[in-house]
């Protein structure tokens, strides 16, 4: 027969209500950190699992959170899905993930929450802070922001952008480097600010004069990465920074293509790291960040929300640190 949770709550030795709460994932109850720990080892040994079905009927509630991401190739938002998975299945979640580009119009995080019942929703979006702002506050639904930050919202969880680009720029200018051109994301955007932000800090840092004539918008697309490498070839940068690895492989084939040795004449770089950057050629230098860790924080957070925690907000995530690759090297004389 099926275990059932008196059987984990008798096998453990507590009352089924505290059984019940552990395996929930309630994080504000008062239960010793032994006593928790028996009640999941007697689930585990018990192979048990809840019936979310009943649960729903009961709480009014369906133990499944959605999650919006504005590109599904891009390697962060791949790897913030892992994290998030990996927390919600921790806390006997489930996940939905939806797509919505940048300026679309349907109604996604409404069906999310109400045609398919999510509890909370976690949401990267490339939406303007107004037009996400009223679509959130429509839905009458917890949500934590990924990889954003919106005014008045408390609950985000990001990266620090600033500092890493601020460390490619220095391993750039360590190399003597000081034509150092920036593939910019969307304008307006809150990453976009901060890694332009840190782009200037590390040039400030090494005393080289910021020169707007070699920051080019990409957004966050190989084509827009593309577009800017060609706007920026008139410039003759000696490195360029990528605010994605998306932008920067962009980047590399326009240089390619233009007969450019990387890194012999430019140097590349890009941020964030994910297994792509070591199948270009040459393998991209990146500066790591923890998308994962990012994408299983939100979800704690979400989690806790929905359990009626009121959690602290969470300072930015520091960067993994530097990885360095064939693409980038010293400055041409």
């Amino acid at each position: 027969m099926r275990p059932r949770l008196a059987d984990v709550a008798r096998m453990a030795g507590v009352d089924i209500s505290t059984a019940s709460r552990v395996l929930r994932g309630e994080t504000n109850q008062r239960i010793r950190d032994e006593t928790r720990e028996r009640i999941l080892k007697s689930a585990l040994a018990l192979d048990y699992s809840p019936n979310t079905l009943a649960q729903g009927l009961r709480t009014s509630r369906s133990q499944t959170l959605g999650l919006i991401v504005p590109q599904l190739d891009n390697p962060v938002f791949a790897s913030a899905i892992r994290g998030a998975e990996k927390s919600s299945a921790r806390h006997g979640y489930s996940l939905l993930i939806a797509h919505r580009e940048s300026g679309a119009t349907d109604a996604v995080y409404h069906r999310l929450s109400h045609g398919n019942r999510a509890d909370g929703l976690l949401v990267a979006s490339l939406d303007d802070d107004e037009l996400l702002r009223q679509e959130l506050e429509s839905t009458h639904t917890p949500f934590v922001l990924l990889n954003r930050q919106l005014a008045g919202s408390p609950y985000c969880v990001v990266l620090d952008s600033r500092a890493a680009a601020a460390i490619a720029v220095d391993h750039l200018a360590q190399m003597g480097h000081k034509r150092i051109a920036h593939l910019a994301g969307r304008p307006g955007g809150f990453n976009a600010g901060e890694r332009l932000a840190g782009y200037r800090d590390g040039l400030k840092r090494h005393r080289i004069p910021f020169d707007p004539k070699l920051v080019a918008v990409a957004g966050y697309t190989a084509e827009g990465g593309a577009d800017a490498m060609r706007s920026l070839l008139v410039q003759k940068p000696t490195a360029v920074l990528g605010a994605t690895l998306v932008t920067a492989a962009g980047a590399m084939a326009v240089l390619h293509e233009a007969g450019v040795q990387i890194p012999r004449d430019v140097s590349v770089m890009g941020l964030h790291d994910a297994p792509v950057a070591t199948m270009l050629y040459p393998q991209l230098t990146s500066v790591k960040m923890p998308t994962e860790l990012m994408g299983e924080i939100a979800s704690d957070l979400l989690i806790d929300l929905l359990n009626g925690g009121t959690p602290q907000p969470v300072a930015p995530l520091a960067p993994d640190g530097l990885v360095v690759r064939a693409s980038t090297g010293p400055a041409p004389r």
